[in-house]
């Protein structure tokens, strides 16, 4: 569970998001060090601060996979996403519990990242 106080956001796991059972964004809210540090291959990159003005720049039809590095800041931009009409979850654990479940971590150009 996140540590995000507001209201009960829905979670999937590590596996679950990058299994991808389901079409979905992989959508990374951490800073732009955290994300040249090291993402997920198929992550796409939005600071938490541009999710509320970017309503058309991210599909209305697939679900969103909010991800940062231990789920708070991810849980917040999962409201967001939700109150705005997107089907949006939070990645339980964040980057942490990606990277400790043996996931990739990639910098751009895919050689080996780190989550810091």
């Amino acid at each position: 569970m996140s540590m995000w106080q507001g209201p009960r956001i829905p979670e999937v796991t590590a596996e679950d998001a990058a299994a991808g059972r389901e079409p979905h964004v992989l959508l990374d809210v951490r800073g732009e060090d955290e994300w040249t540090a090291g993402h997920a291959p198929t992550a796409v990159w939005m600071p938490l601060g541009r999710v509320e003005s970017a309503r058309f720049e991210l599909p209305i039809n697939r679900r969103i996979v909010c991800v940062c590095r231990v789920g708070e800041r991810s849980a917040r931009a999962a409201a967001v996403l939700l109150q705005m009409g997107f089907d949006a979850v939070n990645l339980a654990g964040g980057m942490l519990a990606w990277q400790e479940h043996g996931l990739p971590v990639v910098r751009d150009d895919g050689s080996p990242g780190t989550v810091i």
